[in-house]
């Protein structure tokens, strides 16, 4: 759908000041869909056909049709015109008024005295009266009155033809008019929905498979399972079906061969710190065993740490999570340390996460504000599509230029917020790789109390 990316770049290159409000706005509502796009595509061109079929074509053939029928009519009318003023008739003109009817299909009247009416209003849509006037002004050459408006299948004329005598004229509406135009048009808009609705039927089935494909990558950039996927559709759709299926396959195995290395080292090293435990445990309380004994603690909390960043949460299915019992949860640990925690839930308090990686998310960016703050503050918006936390507490907070370092694994900060305690780290890390699993991220800001403010977004 490069077509509308590049129209869009076009516009905004080439058009002049004052026609870039309208390019902005057609900007806006162009549709991004590729389904939408594609019946586009195939509905525009079917459309300027057929509006210049029926501009010009139509119009044309409308015209000449109008013209030869209405150049017809007034030569008849002309030639009983010469008639009555050329041979003597009874008093009644009954002969030439049967002549009219029987062999030219007219209704003629001849008014003594007559006078021609006041000139009617043109209607809109004038071409019959165009066309009817322009030929009794060129065959006749007499003053005329005619009335074409009205839903009558009658056209009236009035001719009047010498100073005492009016010609009245009823004649068929289509003797002068092309009437069966609507057949046409008909026939060309129904050709036109049917062939809609069979490109309707064939892009569905194209589009399918891509929608299929990018709810599959979607899935599994979120962590969830896409064993059911199968490549579909057109060649092209295919190959880039397979090309996802051999990526997924590498990213797994090599996710798998990573934990499993990790898990192997996590064993070994498990055994060597339960040794040094043991040891420190049979040398007993000796003052200079205290910083050996910390360290061995260190060491443990540090390596339960890098197991759980290298391992994720990727293997826990998506659940329902109570967002209140998840904040009084936390609410209850972040008081025993002294501190008061907050919270607000606007919308639903049920949401749709993994509930053991969320727990872990929030609960890191809860013990992050509890080691630096007194006092935080957790707003959550359940929305129709997305979930939004937003974190504010009274802390140093963090430098803006720090704010995208302090995500990464084991960076540290040496200013504002000190890891003055153990660590590892990685909470923010692990943070904003479960968010991120989630299809959200998670963002940090200055709060409005002075301090820091994380914000998590994650689809609702």
């Amino acid at each position: 759908m490069a077509l509308f990316d590049t129209l869009k770049r076009d516009m905004d290159r080439f058009t002049l000041p004052g026609w870039r409000p309208f390019v902005r706005w057609l900007r806006r509502h162009l549709p991004t869909g590729l389904y939408t796009r594609s019946l586009l595509i195939v509905i525009l061109p079917m459309l300027l056909l057929q509006s210049v079929v029926a501009a010009v074509f139509m119009e044309r053939h409308w015209r000449m049709v109008t013209e030869r029928l209405s150049e017809g009519t007034v030569r008849d009318i002309a030639g009983i015109i010469e008639v009555i003023k050329t041979y003597p008739q009874d008093a009644n003109y009954d002969a030439i008024t049967r002549i009219a009817d029987q062999s030219l299909s007219l209704t003629i009247a001849v008014e003594e005295d007559g006078q021609l009416p006041p000139p009617r209003p043109r209607p809109f849509f004038a071409i019959l009266d165009d066309i009817l006037a322009e030929q009794i002004t060129r065959q006749i050459q007499m003053p005329f009155w005619i009335d074409t408006v009205g839903a009558s299948r009658l056209v009236e004329i009035r001719i009047k033809f010498d100073d005492s005598r009016v010609l009245r004229v009823f004649v068929r509406r289509g003797s002068t008019y092309a009437s069966n135009t609507h057949i046409f048009l008909v026939w060309m808009v129904g050709t036109a929905l049917v062939l809609v609705g069979i490109s309707i039927l064939f892009l569905r089935g194209q589009i399918r498979p891509i929608l299929t494909l990018a709810h599959a990558a979607e899935s599994f950039g979120k962590g969830q399972r896409t064993e059911g996927f199968s490549p579909r559709g057109a060649d092209e759709v295919r190959r880039a079906g397979l090309a996802f299926i051999q990526m997924r396959e590498r990213i797994e195995r090599q996710m798998e061969q990573r934990t499993a290395m990790l898990a192997g080292i996590s064993h070994d090293l498990r055994t060597v710190l339960t040794r040094f435990k043991l040891q420190l445990a049979l040398a007993g309380d000796k003052p200079e065993l205290s910083g050996m004994s910390q360290d061995v603690e260190d060491m443990q909390s540090m390596l339960e740490g890098y197991l759980a960043f290298a391992k994720g949460e990727a293997e826990e299915d998506f659940g329902e999570l109570r967002l209140s019992e998840l904040l009084e949860k936390l609410r209850s640990d972040f008081a025993l340390s002294g501190k008061t925690m907050t919270y607000e839930i606007g919308g639903e308090d049920e949401i749709a996460v993994r509930p053991n990686a969320f727990t872990r998310l929030v609960g890191n960016l809860v013990s992050n504000s509890e080691r630096y703050a007194n006092n935080l503050h957790v707003d959550a918006r359940h929305g129709v599509k997305w979930l939004t936390l937003t974190l504010d507490d009274d802390g140093p907070g963090i430098p803006p230029e720090a704010r995208e370092d302090v995500f990464k694994p084991f960076y540290r900060l040496d200013e504002a917020r000190n890891l003055n305690a153990s660590g590892t780290g990685l909470g923010l890390a692990i943070a904003r790789d479960i968010a991120r699993a989630h299809g959200g991220n998670v963002t940090l800001a200055d709060s409005p109390s002075g301090g820091l403010r994380a914000v998590v977004r994650v689809p609702a």
